[in-house]
């Protein structure tokens, strides 16, 4: 008897979920579908070119010596050529000395806070600067904008202080210049 009681329980059971699953009916979704993009502009290379080194001619001993920036003859002159109108980082890497061939003696180089000018209306070598030059510290040059040709020129001047004991010969450094997209 007790087998039967059981039997009718799980039969009266198994009608009430039948019958509730049949009332509740199928479940409700609801589903929303969005298609997006994605681009992308492949900028020009950024190249970057030591049109002419920053010059101080000859110098005597002792006595200290600067290249003009205004006498392109003199100034260091870099071009940065890339995507118009887009911003470029720019960093100089200096020099503290120059050294002579035999590397067996060294001038003190420096450079000012002024010693560093932007153009970015000219974008072929540059004959004669366009008048529309920013100063700039040659240490921490504030981002630009290239030009609507996609190019820029910098300027660099600078200072050499030869020691009253100064071995003669030529003196060289190198300077870098280093450019790259800041994607703004």
């Amino acid at each position: 008897m007790l087998f039967k009681t059981h039997k009718r329980f799980a039969s009266a059971l198994l009608v009430t979920f039948v019958l509730a699953a049949i009332a509740a009916g199928p479940a409700v979704e609801a589903q929303e579908v969005a298609v997006g993009g994605a681009n992308a502009t492949v900028l020009a290379v950024l190249a970057v070119t030591s049109v002419q080194d920053l010059n101080f001619g000859n110098v005597l001993q002792g006595v200290p010596a600067s290249a003009d920036i205004d006498v392109i003859a003199e100034a260091g002159d870099f071009q940065v050529t890339g995507a118009a109108s887009t911003e470029v980082a720019l960093y100089l890497q200096l020099p503290e000395f120059l050294w002579n061939s035999t590397n067996t003696d060294r001038m003190i180089i420096s450079f000012g806070s002024t010693d560093c000018e932007v153009d970015t209306l000219i974008t072929a070598t540059a004959a004669a600067k366009s008048g529309n030059e920013t100063v700039e510290d040659p240490y921490n040059i504030t981002a630009v904008t290239l030009g609507g040709g996609g190019g820029a020129h910098l300027f660099l001047a600078g200072s050499v202080y030869p020691a009253v004991d100064q071995a003669v010969g030529a003196y060289a450094g190198d300077i870098v210049l280093t450019a790259a997209y800041t994607g703004n």
